[in-house]
């Protein structure tokens, strides 16, 4: 099997298997010989933030010369981009080689177990390979990110992290992880272990009082970060300076280089891992490491003027019209927008008409069964506002657009990963002067 292949049967692997118990992954992890066991984990669940967070610490982490693996979700255009060695994708041949291994063990317990060992699901598959890939290229450090949820995820089958995070949570998944804020906190605290140190955002009272009492219940030390930390320095169209005290160590300016003011909690997250870690960083690995940190999709800078958010929920989209609101105050702003039907794509459209006083919006459709016709996404839009809208179904010939509308203004991306991903393979594949 080439990697072609292997990757077209990774992305059907949905359509035959189901999501398995915990100790489906165990027993795939047993009979390679633990080697998670082996490696210093960092463990990261929430609802919005913890890729960015992982990204901060994997950046931090590789800058003072730390052997770093970086497991992630989703991709945006190659489904390599899940797993990082000290900030670099996994090559082709390493993915398909971690892949032949995970499926030669897969089928020697199918073989052995058939009545109690189940295929893994897509996730399972990434998750498990993740683990090879990063023993195989000998890392140290490995950051992992859950997929959906965390009590029942599959990373969360890792015993003895050096350290857990929980970001920011929203009502996401609430057919999986319940109705409620605290509710859902209470799932993601579930990789909270035993004696192991959680930082969290304590924004929220609800949320917390979910995480202090699993984080009680696991004897572990909890490090609550919240708003009132920071203090904006400067804010420029490419980067913000701040200054943090927590109280728990010496306070400390970072820079980092973004134009959202949310990413700063995703931030003091993961620069209070790194001191809780107490792995001798110094205070310039710190900051070198935030500076140098670049997420795809997250209010990424792609082009002058050009910029992608991947906010695709309501709290996500809150936060990018927080944003895009002090930066309309200079320029004219263009939205290019669209949705997967899951979404409340109503209620974003409704936040970003609400509050954006954008010059014109396009709104186009992925190319996806899971999307939202293009032509409804207008409707809606001509609901919320009388700016100009325009319907463009091609996401090329929307983004060709869009651009001419933008002008010397600022272009926002906004409302799905999956537009977000396709926009990158486009900048990949054209010349854009």
């Amino acid at each position: 099997m080439n990697y072609e292949e292997a990757v077209a049967y990774i992305n059907d692997t949905p359509r035959f298997t189901k999501k398995n118990t915990l100790d489906n992954t165990r027993a795939v992890l047993a009979y390679m010989g633990h080697p998670e066991r082996r490696m210093k984990l960092i463990h990261v669940a929430g609802s919005n933030g913890k890729g960015s967070v992982c990204a901060y610490l994997s950046s931090i982490l590789t800058t003072a010369g730390r052997d770093t693996g970086l497991f992630t979700s989703p991709h945006l255009v190659d489904i390599n981009e899940r797993f990082q060695m000290n900030q670099q994708m996994v090559s082709d041949e390493l993915f398909l080689e971690a892949f032949g291994k995970v499926m030669d063990t897969v089928h020697v317990l199918l073989k052995e177990h058939p009545d109690s060992f189940a295929h893994p699901t897509f996730f399972e598959l990434l998750f498990l390979m993740g683990i090879y890939i990063f023993e195989k290229s000998g890392m140290e450090y490995v950051v992992l990110e859950t997929g959906l949820g965390g009590r029942f995820d599959a990373t969360n089958v890792i015993e003895k992290p050096l350290v857990s995070i929980i970001t920011s949570i929203s009502l996401e998944h609430t057919e999986y992880l319940g109705n409620t804020y605290k509710e859902i906190a209470g799932e993601k605290a579930g990789i909270i272990k035993e004696g192991c140190p959680v930082i969290y955002d304590g924004t929220r009272k609800d949320v917390e009082e979910a995480i202090l009492a699993k984080a009680g219940e696991m004897h572990a030390k909890a490090y609550a970060i919240r708003p009132d930390m920071y203090k904006i320095l400067m804010n420029t169209q490419k980067t913000i300076d701040f200054s943090m005290d927590t109280g728990y160590y010496l306070p400390m300016n970072v820079s980092i280089g973004s134009v959202a003011e949310y990413q700063i909690m995703n931030a003091m997250q993961a620069v209070t891992a790194a001191q809780v870690l107490d792995i001798g960083l110094t205070e310039e690995d710190i900051q070198r490491g935030m500076e140098r940190m670049r997420w795809q999709g997250r209010m990424e800078t792609v082009l002058p003027g050009v910029i992608l958010d991947g906010a695709h929920n309501d709290s996500g989209v809150e936060e990018f019209v927080k944003t895009a609101r002090k930066l309309q105050k200079d320029t004219g702003i263009t939205v290019l927008f669209s949705c997967v039907k899951e979404k409340d794509y109503e209620g974003m459209i409704r936040t970003i008409c609400e509050n954006i006083s954008f010059d014109s919006a396009v709104v186009t459709q992925i190319e996806s069964d899971r999307c939202v016709p293009s032509g409804e996404l207008a409707e809606i839009f001509r609901k919320y506002t009388k700016r100009t809208v325009l319907e463009v179904p091609s996401i090329p010939e929307a983004f060709e657009t869009a651009l001419e509308k933008k002008g010397s203004g600022i272009l926002f991306c906004v409302g799905s990963l999956y537009l977000v991903g396709s926009l990158k393979s486009l900048l990949r594949s054209r010349s854009y002067a």
